[in-house]
């Protein structure tokens, strides 16, 4: 039985982690300053759908929180040797958290704006717009801060890309889905001044929530698989293959999963003649540039 018996280092944090953690402190505030705006407006011009977006940009501005504060706990901790495989999956537990707080503020919008549907209020339609289009513009501006770190628009066949930084992509869903509602806002906000079709407006609430709803399913989904080690697939076929066509050693035991963005941990158990270690597992291996930690038992047999 053979290990590695060098010193190496835990610190499997995404290469952007810093500039996203930036990034996202920028959009904390932006998403702030909005939702106190549009909350006001909201009560002052009796929209649902400003409302809706205002409370909305409220839980993002939480949420946007949580990933600023999972940004600073995992670089503060990434040296920390009481984190066995270091801290690179707190950004997943920081998306988790932001998933459950966007499915239920979906669900709160959908129930108040079925509510309105039968209960219609007066609206002030002219500064509803304004408010919703100035919600639109900032967050715009706070996509295109996000998009510039790489939150993943490669995709693999699962749909999302394997190194993709869930922290980054709880905040630009989070920022996605405000700029929806504030589109779905604008929209029934000009068909009720234009068209007095009033009931477009908690309609378009409706809408809103089931898509938000939708986009916090696909992002628990995909945090969750990480936090529970779900086997990368794609890496352990990729280790499998390396070692059948060497020939040289009978694998007893694979288990490869994600301890980072950009970082998978690997821990293989294998057969094989005296003649060969583990170093030369190792060797066969070295292609497999995402796993950065790997743990190799060789049995001779």
């Amino acid at each position: 039985m053979s290990t590695a018996d060098h010193v190496h280092s835990h610190n499997f944090l995404g290469a952007g982690h810093d500039a996203n953690a930036r990034r996202t402190l920028w959009v904390v505030a932006l998403t702030v300053v909005m939702m106190v705006g549009e909350i006001s407006a909201g009560y002052l011009t009796g929209s649902m759908a400003l409302l809706a977006d205002g409370f909305h940009m409220a839980t993002h501005a939480g949420a946007l929180g949580i990933a600023a504060a999972a940004y600073a706990f995992a670089r503060k901790h990434s040296e920390n040797s009481a984190y066995s495989f270091g801290t690179g999956k707190v950004g997943d537990l920081g998306g988790f958290a932001s998933a459950l707080i966007l499915g239920l503020i979906s669900l709160c919008i959908g129930v108040e704006s079925v509510m309105r549907l039968f209960e219609p209020t007066q609206v002030q339609f002219a500064m509803a717009i304004l408010i919703a289009v100035m919600g639109l513009m900032v967050n715009i501006v706070s996509a295109l801060l996000l998009a510039g770190g790489g939150h993943g628009h490669s995709h693999d066949h699962h749909g999302h890309s394997h190194d993709e930084d869930n922290n980054l992509r709880s905040a630009y869903v989070h920022v996605l889905a405000d700029a929806v509602t504030s589109v779905l806002a604008i929209v029934a906000l000009l068909a009720g001044k234009y068209l007095g079709w009033v009931w477009l407006d908690p309609a378009m609430g409706v809408v809103g929530a089931v898509v938000i709803a939708r986009w916090a399913w696909s992002l628990m989904c995909d945090t969750a698989s990480v936090l529970l080690d779900r086997t990368d697939g794609h890496v352990a076929e990729e280790i499998r293959e390396l070692l059948d066509q060497s020939g040289k050693f009978q694998i007893t035991d694979l288990h490869v999963w994600r301890v980072g963005p950009q970082a998978r941990a690997a821990i293989v158990s294998l057969q094989g003649t005296s003649e060969f270690s583990a170093d030369d597992v190792r060797a066969a291996l070295r292609s497999v540039h995402e796993v950065t930690h790997l743990t190799v038992e060789y049995r001779a047999a």
